[in-house]
């Protein structure tokens, strides 16, 4: 397993694992400017190898971005889908390489997102959670129904809210979390018992109504855009889902739940880090930079 920082790892391991492909991509898109990523996907068919896109029907103003890049793709011979309309929104960031390598990201295949804010992903070549994620993508681009099959990928609305709630309720002794905005009332109950219970809780972002005292920092130095939450020093979270009512009901959100302990060692070090240019909200302090709107 290996982690993506953004800032940082940039595209690389991206056009590293599009260059590698000998046999298939598939790729689900919700938001890109990259033109280094769609020369690579270019390249890629050229050569031979079969690429297919799954792109966002819809998200908050870019529609027209979106269909030009599908025309875009279509012209270099990449399969292009379109996302359906029976949820809310298709936010899901994800690509499987030859069927054997997945890399799941929290941050979409754009500047901003890459250059400016902190985000993660997750390379993978565990062979449950790839053929998991060919299953949930396969079910998208045909517009059917999708139920997981395996407890570690987080998928909304499938399994998430269960998953999510499930993994706040079993720490013990710490959860340190990234999220640019919670607000679903359960998630918040769940966490403040946990407080009660004795457990350390920190959070890099924001919580409206936040009536359990929570400690909560807003991010100073970078823009916030992954959804991450570390449990114990011994398991984490990363995936595109907020703790959020529409993210883990109504939305395609993707996460993955992991115990890999170089990784999470490395998450820690990195939320250490943040937290020590994170500072309190000011009282009565609207949504600051790092703060990424429900489309993002």
């Amino acid at each position: 397993m290996r982690l993506l920082v953004q800032p940082g790892d940039n595209i690389v391991p991206l056009l590293e694992g599009i260059r590698s492909a000998q046999k298939t991509i598939q790729v689900a898109i919700f938001r890109s400017d990259s033109d280094e990523i769609e020369r690579a996907l270019k390249d890629a068919v050229s050569r031979g190898v079969q690429v297919h896109s799954l792109i966002a029907n819809r998200t908050h103003g870019g529609e027209e971005h979106l269909r030009k890049l599908e025309l875009r793709l279509l012209e270099y011979g990449v399969t292009v889908a379109r996302t359906g309309n029976d949820l809310m929104r298709y936010h899901d960031k994800l690509m499987v390489v030859d069927r054997e390598r997945l890399f799941l990201m929290a941050f979409n295949l754009r500047h901003l997102d890459i250059d400016r804010s902190r985000s993660f992903g997750i390379v993978t070549t565990n062979p449950k959670l790839v053929q998991e994620a060919v299953r949930l993508y396969e079910a998208d681009c045909k517009r059917q129904p999708y139920s997981v099959k395996t407890r570690n990928l987080v998928v909304s609305p499938a399994n998430a809210r269960q998953r999510l709630a499930d993994f706040i309720c079993k720490a013990r002794t710490q959860l340190l979390i990234y999220d640019p905005k919670i607000t679903d009332r359960a998630m918040i109950a769940l966490l403040g018992d946990r407080k009660r219970a004795g457990v350390e809780i920190k959070i890099i972002g924001k919580v409206t109504s936040n009536p359990q005292g929570l400690e909560v920092h807003k991010l100073t130095h970078l823009r916030l855009h992954t959804r991450t939450m570390i449990r114990d020093g011994l398991s984490a979270f990363i995936g595109s889902q907020s703790l959020r009512k529409a993210e883990l009901d109504a939305r395609r959100e993707v996460g993955i739940i992991f115990s890999d302990r170089r990784v999470i060692s490395r998450l820690l070090k990195i939320f250490r880090e943040d937290w020590s240019h994170a500072a309190p909200p000011l009282r009565g302090e609207k949504d600051s930079i790092e703060t990424v709107h429900s489309a993002a």
